[in-house]
C-alpha cells in the first residue's frame, strides 16, 4: 500500500554569507529535520538582502520559520513550538556545577585506577576534591574581575580587603594543585582551611541570618547559581581537606 501520510514542510530563511553561517540558522534545520518536516531551506546572502527581508516580515532577527502560513519566529520560538525547553537570560542552572563535579569525580577514579589498580580508594577521594578545587579555581580565573564584583556581595573578608576577592581563586588553584600532588602539605592545608573557614562563615551569614537572596561566585562572575549548597559544599570540601591532609601526614602517618 502507498503511504499516504502527509508530508510535513516547514520554510525556512537564515543567513548563509561568505564570512558568516548563521549557528541558529543551522540548529533550526537540524530540529526542523529532526521533526520529521521536509525544509525549504532559503539563504540569505548578503547583509542588504537581509535587511530587506527583516524590513517585509516586520522581524527583527533571522532565522525565520513558517510552518503551512503560521510564522513560528526564531530559534527559541522553533523549539517553544515543539515543546522543548527554552533556556531564559537570567534562569537559575546547575549544569555548571554538575559538569565540575561529575568529571572532577571520574577523573579521581580514573587516576586511582591508573595509580593503584582499583578505582574506590581513599585516595580517590582527596583527588576528587582537589581537582574539584582546582576546576572550580579555573571557572573563576576566567574572568577575575567579575568574580571578585559578585564576591563583594557576601565575603567578610574581602569587604575589609578587596584584593582579598582577586587573591582567593589563585590560593584556591594553588592549594588544589599541591593536594593533587600531595606535596607541601604544611602549605597546602592552611590555604585551604583559611579560605575555606571564611567563605563557609560568609556564606552561613549571608544566607541564613541575613536571608539574602545571591548568586553564588562560586563558579565565575557570570553564573546564575544561587548562593547557598554549591558554595556551602565547596568550602565545606576545602575545611576537611585543610584538616584531613595534615593529619594524616603528621598525625596518622600514612
Amino acid at each position: 500500500m502507498a503511504d499516504t501520510t502527509p508530508i510535513k514542510t516547514a520554510t525556512l530563511y537564515r543567513m548563509v554569507m561568505p564570512d558568516h553561517l548563521c549557528p541558529y540558522g543551522l540548529k533550526s534545520k537540524d530540529l526542523l529535520e529532526r521533526e520529521g518536516y521536509d525544509v525549504a531551506d532559503h539563504h540569505l546572502t548578503t547583509r542588504d538582502e537581509t535587511d530587506a527581508f527583516m524590513e517585509k516580515h516586520g522581524v527583527e532577527t533571522t532565522p525565520q520559520t513558517w510552518i503551512g502560513d503560521e510564522r513560528i519566529g526564531g530559534y527559541d520560538d522553533l523549539r517553544a513550538h515543539f515543546g522543548k525547553d527554552v533556556k531564559e537570560e537570567d534562569e537559575t542552572s546547575y549544569q555548571p556545577v554538575i559538569a565540575i563535579f561529575a568529571v572532577a569525580f571520574l577523573m579521581a577514579l580514573g587516576l586511582s585506577w591508573a595509580m593503584f589498580g582499583a578505582i574506590l580508594t581513599l585516595r580517590a577521594f582527596e583527588w576528587f576534591i582537589a581537582i574539584s578545587m582546582c576546576f572550580l579555581a579555573v571557572q573563576k580565573l576566567q574572568d577575575v574581575e567579575s568574580f571578585s564584583t559578585m564576591f563583594l556581595n557576601y565575603d567578610l573578608l574581602a569587604r575589609r580587603w578587596v584584593r582579598y576577592g582577586y587573591v582567593y581563586p589563585f590560593g584556591e588553584a594553588f592549594a588544589g594543585i599541591l593536594m593533587v600532588a600531595g606535596a607541601l602539605t604544611w602549605i597546602s592545608a592552611p590555604v585551604a582551611l583559611f579560605i575555606g573557614t571564611v567563605g563557609a562563615v560568609s556564606v552561613f551569614k549571608a544566607v541564613y541570618i541575613d536571608k539574602r537572596e545571591l548568586k553564588c561566585a562560586c563558579v565565575g562572575g557570570g553564573s546564575n547559581v544561587p548562593l547557598g549548597f554549591v558554595s556551602r559544599t565547596e568550602n565545606l570540601m576545602m575545611i576537611a581537606m585543610g584538616i584531613w591532609m595534615p593529619l594524616k601526614e603528621y598525625v596518622l602517618g600514612w
